[in-house]
This record gives structure tokens, sequence and C-alpha cells, in this order.
């Protein structure tokens, strides 16, 4: 994640309240519930590049021996996999 976990309570205060200042939004639930709600939407949406980098080592931790026999720089090779399950999966990072 590039943004501190700490962060995200924050942001997602800031966000629920410009939407209700700017009348975009009409909470139907208690403010502080909308929060929680979009703190858990916002931390989801960020963690997705740590689970995908966590599932591409280990795709390449599986591969580890031929990597190392054939001399391949992992890190090239970590950044052209994850570029290719990004493609596959339409993802955002």
């Amino acid at each position: 994640m590039r943004i501190p976990k700490s962060w995200v309570p924050i942001m997602a205060k800031k966000i629920i309240d410009n939407l209700i200042a700017g009348q975009m939004i009409t909470p139907k639930i208690p403010v502080e519930k909308l929060i929680e709600q979009a703190d858990a939407i916002i931390l989801a949406e960020l963690m997705i590049e740590d689970r995908l980098n966590n599932e591409v080592r280990e795709l390449l931790k599986k591969h580890e021996t031929d990597i190392e026999r054939n001399r391949m720089d992992y890190r090239k090779l970590f950044e052209l996999t994850k570029q290719k399950l990004v493609k596959e999966r339409n993802l955002v990072l």
C-alpha cells in the first residue's frame, strides 16, 4: 500500500464530509457508519496491489530454481508478471 493505513480513516472522513457539504449525497445511515464503510472500501482498494505483489512472489517462488539456473533478473520478471496479471484482471493500481 502506497499510503499509511492510518491515513485511510482520515481520507474516508474527508471524502464523506465533502460529499455531504457539497450536497452530493444525503446519508440514509448515520454518518459515522457511512465513514466506516467508506474506510473499509478504500482500504480494500488500496490493498489490491499488496495482494497482487504477494501473489506474484508466490508464483515466482515456484520457479525459483529455473530463475536462478537461467540467471534471470528477478526484479524484471516480477514487474513483467505483475503487469501481465494487472492487464488480465483489468486492475487499476
